[in-house]
């Protein structure tokens, strides 16, 4: 029996670098959401086991151990054999979490594999007892694992739901260019900055939100831009657009994303762009709200 799991697009709506460890992870403050794009993971135990890779963005996607997808299930599964599918729909190293979200898809259907087989399993002791082993295989694995709209603390570890998030459409845009999240940081410039301002209390008002979310930062994005100057054009391209509220890069980049009041000022933000850059990866879609995510990661199961 298989089971078919969701890896939605991380999306930082915010990212400040609070700080840095004696031991060199940085320390954020970061404000996450996920959208309604994102990569599909199918596991069936018992089958001739390892990775197969699939989709558009499938080219260079490694399939042995240096995939976080198997460094999961080679630490966590006991079980039988495992076949895992990957079908690729998200750009590798682009700030949105491709790889991470690849992982926590696969922790939770291994999950739901182990619960299948053993009723009694408790799946919440054994996200906490496997939390240090995910953190080891990326620091966005525990955030992804949520899937949900979340303040993230410390290196990726302090995970507040915040719950509903205002309805907001999005505009995801990649210049097919990689940047390594490694060379941002280190050319980041300034280590340790001032943490968000407090989260206003009432998200339902989307004007507010926007421009409370205005005045918060990705302090990675200036350090991605002298790595792929091509970004700050991508940024342009996107305030450029027909009803664009806010645009600003994710994570380490080199994706950014604008922020639109409906699905069909995003799909139509998207032509705009595509007529000018076919050769960009340029997605319109939603952000997952709150109580909404969860059933949506495990879609389907045979």
């Amino acid at each position: 029996m298989a089971v078919k799991v969701f890896a939605p697009a991380k999306v930082n709506l915010s990212l400040h670098v609070t700080g840095q460890r004696d031991d060199g992870y940085h320390l954020m403050d970061s404000l996450v959401m996920f959208a309604g794009v994102g990569d599909v993971l199918t596991i069936t135990p018992a089958a001739l086991g390892g990775l197969t890779v699939t989709g558009p963005e499938a080219e260079g996607v490694p399939t042995d151990t240096s995939n976080l997808v198997m460094q999961v299930a080679s630490r966590l599964w006991q079980g039988a054999p495992l076949g895992i599918h990957l079908e690729k729909n998200l750009p590798a190293a682009a700030g949105i979490g491709g790889g991470s979200a690849d992982a926590a898809a696969c922790f939770r259907g291994l999950s739901c594999l182990m619960e299948r087989n053993d009723p009694a399993f408790d799946t919440d002791q054994f996200a906490d007892n496997a939390m240090e082993e995910l953190l080891n295989i990326g620091a966005d694995v525990p955030m992804c694992m949520a899937s949900d709209f979340a303040r993230i603390g410390g290196i990726g570890d302090q995970i507040e739901i915040i719950g509903n998030a205002p309805d907001l459409a999005i505009l995801l845009v990649n210049p097919r260019v990689s940047v390594p999240t490694p060379s941002v940081f280190s050319a980041l410039e300034n280590r340790s900055n001032p943490r968000m301002n407090a989260i206003p209390p009432e998200l339902s008002d989307t004007p507010a939100f926007v421009t409370w979310l205005a005045a918060q930062r990705n302090d990675l994005e200036p350090a991605a831009i002298s790595q792929a100057p091509v970004i700050e054009t991508v940024l342009a391209q996107i305030r450029q657009t027909s009803g664009c509220l806010l645009a600003r890069m994710s994570g380490s980049g080199a994706t950014c994303f604008g922020l639109y009041s409906s699905e069909a000022a995003a799909q139509l933000a998207s032509l705009q762009i595509t007529n000018v850059h076919p050769d960009w990866w340029v997605k319109p879609t939603v952000l997952i709200n709150g109580a909404e995510a969860a059933p949506q990661l495990i879609r389907a199961t045979t």
